[in-house]
C-alpha cells in the first residue's frame, strides 16, 4: 500500500508536491528527491507463506514457543520478507529500471515483528553521471512504528538517456 511521500514526519498523503518530490517522469530527479512510502503491515500469516516459498522453515520465525526461548521473545519476519517492501518501492518508482540492474547495499537492523506496521522510506543522495545516462544512489530504509530502523542502506539505480526518466 502507498501512502504518500516524504520524510517519515511526513508519511500521510500529501496534496501538493514539492520540488524534492517531483513525479518520476520530470526530466531531472535532483538529490532529495524522496519515493513514495509503502506502508505494510506485517502478519504471521505473510510470514508462514513467506517461509514456505523460500523453504526457510527455520523456528524463529514459525514456533512461538521456541521464539520465546530467543533473544527476540517472540517470532519475528524472515529479513528478506521485509527487505521485499524496499524492492516494491524501488519497483513502484522505476518499473523498468530496478528489476533490470537495480543493486542495493543494506543492513538488517533490528527485528520486525508480527503485527507491526512498517514503512519504507528513499531519498536520492547522490547523482553519478556515466555514458548514456547516470546512477541514482538513494538512501532507504524501513522503519518500525517507533521509527527505529529494521533496514537501512542504499539503492543504486541506472537511468539511461532513453528511458524518459532522465537526461
Amino acid at each position: 500500500m502507498r501512502v504518500g511521500t516524504g520524510s517519515p514526519a511526513h508519511s500521510a498523503p500529501s496534496s501538493s508536491r514539492s520540488e524534492l518530490e517531483t513525479p518520476l517522469h520530470s526530466p531531472s530527479i535532483v538529490v532529495g528527491h524522496r519515493l513514495a512510502v509503502v506502508a505494510k503491515n506485517v502478519t504471521q500469516e505473510q510470514i508462514s507463506a513467506y517461509a514456505d516459498a523460500a523453504g526457510d522453515h527455520n523456528p524463529i520465525h514459525l514456533d512461538e514457543e521456541y521464539a520465546a526461548t530467543t533473544q527476540f521473545g517472540r517470532r519475528i519476519a524472515h529479513g528478506m520478507l521485509v527487505l521485499a517492501f524496499i524492492s516494491e518501492m524501488l519497483s513502484t518508482a522505476f518499473p523498468v529500471e530496478w528489476p533490470s540492474g537495480g543493486r542495493l547495499k543494506v543492513r538488517l537492523k533490528a527485528p520486525v515483528y508480527p503485527g507491526e506496521t512498517v514503512r519504507t522510506e528513499g531519498e536520492a543522495v547522490a547523482i553519478h553521471e556515466s555514458t548514456g545516462g547516470r546512477e541514482v544512489e538513494y538512501r532507504i530504509g524501513v522503519l518500525k512504528p517507533d521509527g527505529s530502523e529494521a533496514v537501512s542502506g542504499q539503492a543504486f539505480v541506472r537511468i539511461k538517456r532513453d528511458s524518459g526518466q532522465g537526461s
